[in-house]
């Protein structure tokens, strides 16, 4: 597969860059937060999702009530056999505090319309024009999703081959696509997804423009 190389579409309104929006608007990694606030906020959520009160879980756990804020609060670190009373108390298991405190937020990303990424793939030298949706999104890429645009310019029409599975929707024009052996005639609002090792890409193009998005999922 190629890489693709990226080059921004020209601005249309003063905007921060690309890093920046999503910056602003990921979520914290739990993991930056010290483990023992971690420990703390899971065991006030658990206690309140219990309806207990700070007085109400410290005569379960044996632990007062003054201890369990500054616990709670990340201000006090609990012993294991504290923790273990604490479990018992709330009706879990200490292996599932530990998971609940292990788990990270999750993370979201808005990409405006002016933020959108124009992007050199395989296809641009035939005439696609591709807009990368979302990106950013860490060290291991689980997915591109693209939104392509085609018209009856191209000359002749390109074979792609990559790892993952693809997802294509048609939001525009009628395709007749090319899967390994098969042709499948693809019109607006049509899905169709498939192994991305296999050759495949548009045979052609029966109106005018066609536009569709594009999803390719990587495997674990």
């Amino acid at each position: 597969m190629v890489k693709a190389k990226i080059r921004r579409l020209p601005p249309r309104r003063p905007r921060h860059s690309a890093a920046q929006t999503a910056k602003a608007q990921s979520a914290p990694d739990t993991a930056n937060v010290p483990l023992e606030k971690r420990i703390g906020e899971v065991l006030k959520q658990l206690r309140l999702e219990a309806n207990l009160t700070l007085a109400d879980l410290s005569s379960g756990s044996r632990i007062s009530s003054a201890m369990l804020s500054r616990i709670e609060n990340g201000m006090a670190t609990a012993s294991l056999d504290a923790l273990e009373r604490l479990c018992v108390a709330l009706g879990i298991d200490l292996s599932d505090l530990f998971k609940r405190t292990d788990r990270k937020k999750g993370t979201a990303q808005l990409v405006k319309r002016a933020e959108q990424m124009e992007v050199v793939r395989v296809g641009t030298k035939y005439g696609y024009t591709y807009k990368l949706l979302s990106y950013d999104k860490g060290p291991k890429k689980l997915f591109d999703p693209f939104f392509i645009e085609m018209d009856k310019k191209s000359q002749s029409y390109p074979r792609f081959s990559h790892p993952g599975t693809e997802f294509i929707y048609v939001l525009q024009g009628r395709v007749e696509y090319r899967f390994g052996e098969f042709t499948y005639l693809l019109e607006p609002g049509d899905a169709f997804t498939f192994s991305g090792d296999v050759v495949h890409g548009p045979e052609r193009l029966l109106d005018d423009q066609a536009k569709f998005l594009s999803i390719i999922m990587y495997h674990e």
